[in-house]
């Protein structure tokens, strides 16, 4: 996708941060933005800059939890702004501790935002993309932490690597569709998501990680030096544009990954030695015919 101009972005978590950054951009690339954010406050700051600028913006209270709430947020930005082209499911939650001492409800919370978060806007919008027939593109904000895991950071971890696969899918099945899907993973960004538990539901308040003012300090150090989100939306849009699935604008991260690559090659067989390989290959190449076949007879 090249042209921006005139197309109606909804960007979840639109209110702060990461998906601040990316309204700021796409507006300026001309798109109509909605944002949506569950924190009225952020939500206000947000339209407050945009009304100084003279942006015109939209804002949606929403908890992407809520299937509901999400079907209602789709019908109020059809009504006052138009169909969805761009959809960024961007909100996010973190909270970091000992895995061992992790309870159900912190499991529920950090996966029920971060990837119950992005299926919600994907059933939500995907259906409407895929009637109206003019494509589209979907952005889904995973994390480094979507690639390469860490102890402390594990169902954080386990979600972004949720999102990093179900995109990775999502490209395969709405390229034909001319549905564009970008898989955006951060690594460090100067965010207030060190805040974010603020938001936590009480009915999700049992948590087994010790959380006080000097943690919550110390996680806004660190992300005081990340990368600027409008500097990241802007990688984004870039990469939209080359039509990318991994948006990763973090060169520390290559010796990382490298490493993690290489774990998993150096035990994968070679096929001199797999005599079982080319029986399984050949089903698969067999039935990718069938489904290509079925694909096309339902086209035609």
């Amino acid at each position: 996708m090249q042209d921006f101009a005139g197309k109606v972005a909804f960007i979840t978590g639109g209110g702060s941060g990461v998906g601040l950054g990316q309204a700021k951009v796409f507006a300026r690339a001309g798109a109509r933005v909605v944002i949506a954010d569950i924190s009225a406050d952020h939500l206000d700051h947000a339209l407050n800059y945009f009304r100084h600028i003279g942006t015109p913006v939209h804002g949606i209270h929403l908890d992407v939890t809520d299937r509901a709430a999400f079907e209602r947020a789709a019908q109020e930005t059809e009504r006052l702004v138009g169909p969805v082209q761009l959809l960024f499911n961007t909100a996010g939650v973190s909270m970091f501790g000992p895995l061992e001492k992790s309870t159900y409800e912190d499991y529920d919370w950090m996966m029920g935002v971060n990837f119950g978060g992005v299926v919600n806007g994907i059933q939500t919008f995907v259906p409407r993309m895929i009637e109206r027939g003019q494509g589209g593109y979907i952005v889904n904000t995973a994390s480094m932490s979507g690639l390469i895991a860490s102890g402390p950071a594990g169902i954080y971890c386990a979600s972004k690597f949720a999102v990093v696969g179900l995109s990775q899918a999502l490209r395969q099945s709405l390229d034909r569709y001319d549905i564009g899907v970008s898989v955006l993973c951060p690594g460090n960004v100067n965010t207030n998501i060190a805040e974010c538990t603020r938001n936590r539901p009480p009915h999700l308040a049992n948590t087994g990680y010790h959380i006080d003012a000097d943690v919550v300090d110390a996680f806004r150090t660190i992300y005081s030096a990340g990368m600027d989100p409008v500097h990241l939306a802007e990688h984004l849009i870039e990469a939209m544009r080359r039509n990318q699935l991994y948006v990763i604008p973090y060169a520390e991260f290559s010796g990382p990954m490298q490493e993690r690559l290489n774990l998993a090659l150096k035990v994968i067989p070679d096929p001199k030695d797999d005599p079982g390989m080319a029986g399984r290959e050949a089903a698969m190449t067999k039935r990718r015919a069938e489904r290509a076949a079925e694909s096309q007879k339902k086209a035609n």
